[in-house]
């Protein structure tokens, strides 16, 4: 507005006639000047204060904070369950016999399920069976174990419990073997453990178990112990326990499925590692593969 003022200062006489006029004329010339000028600053500031304000958003948002690492999903399992091994056969003197039929399974818990499994398929069962009752398990799959082959912690103890499984069938667990775990036990300053076997136990093994705080559990109290679980818990514990090829043995050295061999010897066909001569792992008769672990 001060700018068109100014220009009327500064134009208007010259189109003017009078006296009045061409006297007033010089006179408005420095306040038409003064006017434009001011209307010149005005144009200008409103120029770069409408430039300001129609910026882009962003340029005056405040800056955004990272985005946060995504956590790792906590695991949903107290325990890794024992998955069973591949069966990779080495070259060996001997030629593993023609694959067997898989052996039936039983529809539900029964002695037939624990009396078809091999020794590795038990201690999975009984790890499982633990970690269901609210227990963080740890063991391993293979070699020395020290005697001890689940380790068991409760959250509402800061003791850990140990636990022996014996995959056994016709043979009883006797006394030598519980005086051999409580041996286990006071080297680790523990005063209970677990016994478990799919046998049973002499008279004086209960005896030794009882007295010296190692609770005794055989084939029948574990079925017992499996039957109270919930229809859904039974049916996982049974797919732990015919998982892979159940009834091959696994080898105690290295964890690798055993193959079947014939012998030359009376002793009859035995498994063997399928690694050997790489491991030498023991072989067992197959005639007593279902009590040696």
């Amino acid at each position: 507005m001060a700018a068109i003022i100014g220009v009327i200062f500064l134009v208007g006489p010259s189109f003017m006639h009078g006296s009045i006029i061409g006297t007033l004329g010089p006179a408005l010339r420095p306040a038409g000047w003064a006017a434009l000028a001011i209307g010149v600053v005005l144009l200008g500031l409103h120029y770069f204060a409408t430039r300001k304000t129609s910026l882009p958003e962003v340029e005056h948002a405040a800056p955004q904070p990272p985005a946060a690492k995504p956590s790792r999903p906590k695991p949903s399992s107290s325990f890794a369950p024992r998955h069973e091994p591949g069966l990779a056969p080495a070259p060996s003197q001997s030629s593993p016999s023609p694959s067997e039929p898989t052996p039936q399974r039983e529809p539900q818990w029964s002695p037939g399920v624990l009396a078809a499994i091999e020794w590795r398929r038990f201690e999975a069962l009984c790890e499982a069976l633990y970690a269901q009752a609210g227990f963080t398990t740890r063991s391993q799959s293979h070699g020395a174990d020290g005697g001890i082959d689940i380790w068991l912690h409760s959250k509402h103890s800061d003791v850990p419990r140990i636990v022996q499984c014996k995959h056994w069938q016709s043979k009883v667990v006797g006394v030598k073997e519980m005086r051999e775990f409580f041996g286990v036990m006071a080297s680790h300053q523990l005063k209970g453990g677990t016994y478990v076997t799919s046998s049973t136990f002499s008279a004086e093994a209960l005896a030794f178990a009882k007295t010296n705080g190692i609770h005794a559990q055989d084939g029948a109290a574990l079925l017992k112990l499996i039957g109270q679980r919930t229809p859904e818990q039974q049916a996982a514990l049974l797919a732990v326990a015919y998982e892979g090829e159940y009834w091959r043995p696994t080898c105690a050295s290295c964890g690798t499925k055993m193959v079947e061999r014939n012998s030359s010897k009376s002793e009859g066909s035995f498994w063997g590692c399928a690694n050997y001569p790489k491991c030498r792992g023991r072989t067992i008769p197959k005639s007593k593969a279902f009590s040696a672990a």
